[in-house]
């Protein structure tokens, strides 16, 4: 986890070279305002608490009052850490997984209920975005179009496609990579692709199991619902920090420049899409092309933009950190298992 930590440094290195080439000065940033900083961080630490009641719902469907509901909406709070610290915004289920397994949960039920989590997140996310892409394409930023559709349509279908065909049919290890395991790895390899392809079967019998009933049907609707909540309030972040400059953006928009954003910022290009999000939100309210970032009189000012990633990045960071330590990674006793 250390490596995480340092990792984070890494990240800031991007917004030097945008402050420094821009010429943007810290009375700049500070120029925002206390009051719009702090809307800000408040709508993304929303967003955030939105994630954790999702997680807790759904564990709660599948386990009954198997743990604290307050403890659960923290332990997936803190998982984000994982997803702000790696590129692509990937690892928050690892987390959770973890987490409900040592609380004695058997693995095919955690993995389900985290693949549940993860996919109504990435769902809601994906339409947003696609929405965010052919608006842009409507207005002319073929470039910004094009990049915000190629990585949002391709990464929501994948996670659609392999969910749905999960009640269909049994997912093993593909098997050229298990002969490069057990070749490579012998006994062990042999071991850890027998336990991965039981694991995945199991998976797969809990989907057949549970996709097609009513009760998940209602589950995944009512989660769908609070991922897109969730993420509305991360793109009403935006506005929030706009209005500190006077900047004036209505929240539509807003969120449709954020889930523009963050689909760019998905490329597993940076650490937690560090630049890439900060470039994609001015490209696609100013309609610049990729090799032209100098903002029109009139424009969005990066100032606000580097405001709002600290507001929803850096803050966020920080709180994350503390309940992903004190909560998802503390000792627990392990109860009877589920």
């Amino acid at each position: 986890m250390n490596w995480r930590l340092a990792a984070i440094p890494a990240t800031l290195i991007p917004i030097f070279i945008i402050a420094i080439q821009f010429d943007i000065k810290l009375e700049d940033v500070l120029a925002i305002g206390f009051f719009p900083f702090v809307g800000a961080v408040i709508a993304m630490l929303i967003k955030l608490g939105l994630q954790g009641i999702k997680f807790a719902y759904i564990t709660r469907k599948y386990l009954g009052s198997f743990d604290s509901f307050l403890k659960l909406t923290g332990v997936r709070v803190g998982s984000e850490f994982i997803k702000f610290t790696t590129p692509m915004f990937i690892g928050a289920e690892f987390i959770v997984i973890y987490y409900l397994h040592k609380k004695g949960v058997k693995p095919s039920k955690s993995t389900w209920i985290a693949i549940m989590d993860i996919v109504t997140e990435v769902f809601a996310a994906g339409l947003l975005s696609i929405m965010a892409g052919i608006i842009a394409l409507l207005n002319g930023a073929y470039v910004v179009a094009a990049v915000v559709l190629g990585t949002s349509i391709t990464v929501t279908a994948l996670w659609m496609v392999l969910f749905f065909l999960s009640s269909k049919r049994t997912f093993q290890v593909p098997k050229v990579l298990g002969k490069l395991v057990k070749r490579f790895g012998k006994e062990k390899g042999v071991k850890y692709i027998e336990q991965t392809n039981s694991w995945m079967e199991e998976v797969c019998t809990m989907s057949r199991k549970n996709l097609r009933t009513s009760e998940s049907k209602k589950v995944f609707t009512v989660s769908f619902l609070f991922s897109l909540a969730s993420w509305s309030f991360y793109g009403i972040s935006f506005m929030i920090i706009a209005m500190g400059t006077g900047y004036v953006i209505n929240a539509f928009d807003s969120i449709m420049a954020v889930m523009g954003a963050n689909a760019i910022g998905n490329l597993p290009i940076t650490i937690g899409g560090s630049g890439l999000a900060e470039f994609g939100i001015i490209a696609y309210l100013n309609n610049l092309n990729p090799f032209d970032f100098d903002v029109s009189e009139g424009g969005l000012a990066w100032d606000a933009v580097i405001g709002w990633r600290i507001a929803t990045y850096y803050v966020p960071i920080a709180v994350t950190w503390l309940l992903l330590v004190k909560l998802a990674l503390s000792r627990i006793s392990k109860p009877q298992a589920t």
